[in-house]
């Protein structure tokens, strides 16, 4: 597999209220006379203006009281907000490996759901172009989670062409024409291999009306050159404006690099800050990135890291626009695997989805704070919490980075870890990253990483699982709780499965995936919350390959296929003020 490096892929005031003058009366005794020459109809304007200004007056409060705003459909007595299903997601996937050493496979899903939505499209396009036409209304900010964009654009754009004119207005829920993969709907999966090549572009990702309730982008990839051999995977993130890593290297074989991919129409300016067991790296070439529209950046990190580190952290900070970021990690013929996004930093980090034959893990804590963190390490297992033997704690210095090894930590049973402070009135946020490895009796094994997770919440989705491949890692972090796990139709056919699971108060339960019965292809997990928790989960996905155990592992999160609508309340008073 071509080594990759740091190269660019250019792609396509409050008004004041208004106050008549005061009128003061004639003095007493005073005479009025009679105007000499034409009279003065000064007065009697005035008069008619403030009557004509009573008159609109009236007639707004009129209309304001005939027409109230339209209440919405779950709306309480109370004024609490609504539930609304969102109506446009968009994801942004990395640059895929793909060439004569790798083979990359996008799947998008989107569940079936139960809200009022109807038509739209899903689909995926090349180089991450703007999905609607630059005439169009811009989508909603990225900094939102990629399912948190209720529809709020006009019909058509500012300026379109009249009904009746030649021109139609374009049409901004439709699939682009040059799109590589179409989703035609909700419950089956549409799957599709990357575009080839090393200088392939990153890929973005877009849903409207009933196909945007989570809807759900993976990317899989396998490499069977020696160097960089494994399996990787990871789900497609909306385009944001900061993104935290840990666990990256320029240690040993490692090669890691970070995928950077600008959606919009707009260039991009990002700066890559990298911080180590001595605190922030300081390099000049690291600042000021630009990532032209449309366009994709692969920046290795040992260009930025001025010499071998053994355990990184990495912040995206983008000043200017929004990008995609991922972060690839590879270490020779020991394993590669995307490292995922981590959650924001906070006292507490759960990271989910430790399989029970780990032989060895790595656990990388970086503190972006400027304050000391102690944390205690605890593990569930299959009966709750507990803390493992001779890795009780871990101690990180304000703005770096802490890394321990952990060995064969899971002992044969499956896992999640937390990081809590060791003194609750000490709480200082903390990014984490576990790499964890498995390996296969003739010593070959692969690698994979696992970070900092918020719950699943009501649902979750991970869209790309092979018969007899996937399992699911699912966590109680509170109380007891039950989930329903739902196997989609096969992406050329089958029958959904579901199966609800049962998870003890702080433990942890591995699940065979459920898999629809007539299975050909591909096809979406699906799981959802229904009583306790919270819950957090991840699924692993093995393929062995020439004697490697190859897997990876993703994270399950919050589709967030739902948004809240504030309330509006009738005020007729708005217009006095």
């Amino acid at each position: 597999m071509k080594k990759p490096a740091f190269r660019k892929k250019s792609g396509a005031g409050p008004e004041e209220p208004f106050e008549p003058a005061a009128v003061e009366p004639a003095g007493a005794g005073e005479t009025t006379r009679p105007a000499v020459g034409p009279p003065d109809r000064s007065a009697g304007k005035t008069t008619q203006s403030l009557l004509a200004a009573a008159v609109v007056l009236a007639a707004v409060l009129g209309i304001a009281e005939a027409r109230p705003p339209a209440s919405p459909a779950k709306a309480d007595a109370a004024g609490a907000p609504s539930t609304a299903q969102v109506e446009r997601t968009a994801a942004v996937c990395p640059q895929p490996l793909q060439g004569l050493t790798g083979s990359t496979t996008l799947t998008a899903y989107t569940p079936p759901g139960t809200g009022s939505a109807t038509g739209g499209a899903g689909w995926l396009a090349d180089q991450s172009a703007p999905a609607v036409p630059p005439t169009a209304a811009p989508s909603a900010p990225a900094s939102a989670p990629a399912s948190a964009a209720p529809s709020g654009s006009p019909s058509g754009p500012p300026g379109a062409t009249p009904s009746g004119s030649a021109t139609p207005a374009p049409d901004k829920n439709a699939a682009p024409a040059d799109a590589k993969l179409t989703l035609t709907k909700p419950g089956t999966p549409a799957t599709g291999p990357a575009t080839n090549g090393d200088a392939a572009p990153g890929t973005g990702a877009v849903a409207t009306g009933a196909l945007a309730p989570g809807f759900t982008v993976t990317q899989t990839t396998v490499v069977t050159e020696q160097r960089g051999l494994g399996l990787s995977g990871l789900t497609c993130t909306p385009e944001n404006t900061s993104f935290w890593f840990a666990g990256a290297s320029t240690a040993g074989d490692r090669v890691d690099y970070l995928s950077l991919v600008n959606p919009e129409s707009s260039a991009a300016v990002v700066d890559i800050q990298l911080y180590g067991d001595k605190g922030l790296i300081d390099n000049d070439a690291a600042n000021g990135i630009t990532v032209a529209p449309g366009s994709s950046q692969s920046v290795l990190l040992s260009t930025l890291s001025k010499g071998a580190v053994t355990d990184l952290a990495v912040h995206v900070v983008v000043r200017s626009g929004r990008v995609g970021a991922a972060l690839h990690a590879a270490d020779g013929a020991k394993g590669a695997d995307w490292i995922p996004a981590s959650a924001d930093p906070a006292p507490t980090q759960v990271l989910p989805g430790l399989p029970a034959d780990t032989s060895a893990a790595r656990l990388v804590v970086w503190a972006p704070t400027d304050d000391d963190a102690d944390l205690k390490i605890q593990l569930s297992g299959k009966n709750g919490w507990f803390t493992p033997a001779g890795n009780e704690s871990i101690h990180v210095k304000a703005g770096m980075v802490a890394a321990v090894d952990l060995g064969k930590v899971t002992r044969d049973e499956v896992a999640g870890l937390r990081l809590s402070p060791s003194d609750d009135k000490h709480a200082v946020p903390v990014v984490a990253g576990l790499r964890i490895d498995r390996t296969g009796g003739n010593g070959k094994s692969d690698a994979a990483w696992l970070t900092g997770s918020n719950p699943i919440g009501a649902r979750a989705t991970v869209a790309d699982n092979r018969a007899g491949a996937s399992t699911l890692f699912l966590t109680s972090t509170g109380d007891a709780a039950t989930v329903k796990v739902t196997a989609s139709a096969g992406s050329g056919g089958g029958t959904p499965a579901t199966k609800e699971v049962q998870l003890p108060a702080g433990g942890t339960v591995a699940v065979p995936a459920p898999e629809p019965a007539g299975l050909n292809g591909v096809f979406a997990l699906t799981v959802e919350t229904e009583s306790g928790g919270p819950v957090v989960g991840a699924r692993m996905l093995s393929i062995p390959n020439k004697d490697v155990p190859m897997f990876t592992v993703q994270a399950l999160r919050d589709d967030h296929s739902t948004v809240q609508v504030p309330q509006a309340a009738q005020d007729p008073g708005v217009v006095l003020r």
